[in-house]
């Protein structure tokens, strides 16, 4: 997501990332780690940029929230678990 973000709304406009930092009113670091995809996008995040940029919060959570099924999706045949089935007493 932060990679789309870097290239379909900050580039456009001409912004690095301390310059976009300050119009967000969020830290170079935790923009950049957005940007860098190290961390996802949060609400509070996707709101500062409608604000700011333009772009709809519900629309950026949606590409998040798509992005984030299809790698868990991706790694399902790796998740191990137990499956519990309830017994009822006698």
């Amino acid at each position: 997501m932060g990679g789309f973000i870097r290239r379909e709304i900050l580039e456009p406009l001409g912004l690095g990332v301390s310059a976009a930092a300050e119009a967000l009113g969020v830290a170079r670091p935790t923009l950049s780690r957005l940007l860098n995809e190290h961390s996802a996008l949060t609400w509070d995040m996707a709101l500062r940029i409608e604000k700011a940029f333009g772009p709809s919060a519900d629309h950026l959570m949606r590409m998040q929230f798509a992005y984030d099924r299809a790698e868990a999706h991706a790694r399902a045949p790796s998740i191990k678990v137990r499956r519990v089935v309830r017994t009822r007493s006698p």
